[in-house]
């Protein structure tokens, strides 16, 4: 894979831009270069440069990290301390990625391939959007932070999972699950966000180790660019939807799902794009096909 300049900024900026945001990082990061006539970056790109929106989080809540680790440590030499607020929140973000990582164990092979088909992405971008619709409007949503407990992580970390299809959106499916445990809006931001930590951070570092031959080469330096440009505009990114979270609903972004969803199919229907547009001819469509 090459990777150009141009492609690396763009690249970058999309990324910390809808990392955060219930849009689909992945999506956006597989659906621009289709349009753009550029090659796929591929899984293993997209994993790496996310490691730079992680460190706008680390940043972002180092307080909440820093409480949260320090109480859960603690806890494991004196039960007594599980039941603190933030030890509860360490031991609900502990148990929450128990389920994504034995997902993306099982199914890695068609995460990485199968499931780039831009029919798949058109679809989840629309599922999703109609489920955070439904989510968000339900009243009970009450619950702060504060009141988190280990069951909040196990069932939202389940919903984590739907990040693994590309178009589904980490953060918008763990907030989703959050309305659905009655969490309030900013306290289901800060939960899918502090979630999303050692996740993304296992999945980065995972890649980059299966792929360093690649990264050791000529993409090294547009992949370091792209990382650095995804923290600075993943932190800003991180701000501006914490505070919007506080007075409004996500109702602009489940329709922005829905448009960029049926663009994407209209696009493949009518023949302007290949499902498997920019993928490497050896990966197959979900028909069976390759790709032209």
């Amino acid at each position: 894979m090459t990777l150009t300049w141009l492609q690396a900024v763009v690249m970058g900026i999309v990324q910390g831009l809808t990392e955060f945001l219930p849009i689909s990082s992945s999506a956006h990061l597989r659906v621009i270069p289709a349009f753009l006539g550029w090659p796929d970056a591929g899984a293993a790109f997209t994993a790496v440069i996310q490691l730079g929106t992680v460190l706008a989080v680390l940043i972002y809540f180092r307080k909440e990290l820093v409480a949260a680790i320090g109480a859960w440590a603690r806890s494991l030499r004196d039960k007594k301390l599980r039941e603190t607020p933030d030890a509860r929140l360490g031991w609900a973000v502990f148990w929450g990625t128990v389920p994504v990582i034995v997902v993306a164990l099982v199914f890695q092979h068609a995460i990485e391939q199968n499931l780039r088909d831009l029919r798949i992405i058109a679809f989840s971008m629309i599922f999703l959007g109609l489920l955070m619709w439904y989510a968000d409007s339900i009243d009970r949503k009450k619950r702060k932070l504060e009141s988190v407990k280990v069951k909040d992580g196990w069932v939202v970390g389940a919903w984590q999972c739907l990040a693994l299809v590309p178009g589904m959106s980490r953060s918008g499916s763990t907030i989703s699950g959050a309305f659905f445990r009655d969490f309030n809006r900013p306290a289901a931001a800060r939960f899918s966000f502090l979630l999303s930590v050692p996740s993304v951070t296992g999945a980065g570092i995972y890649e980059l180790i299966k792929a360093r031959r690649d990264f050791e080469g000529s993409l090294m330096a547009p992949t370091i660019v792209a990382t650095v440009l995804a923290f600075i505009v993943g932190y800003a990114s991180i701000a501006f939807f914490i505070k919007y979270l506080q007075k409004h609903g996500i109702g602009p972004f489940v329709w922005y799902r829905l448009l960029i969803g049926f663009i994407i199919l209209i696009a493949v229907q009518g023949g302007y794009l290949s499902p498997m547009a920019g993928v490497p001819d050896q990966v197959p469509s979900i028909s069976g096909s390759t790709a032209p």
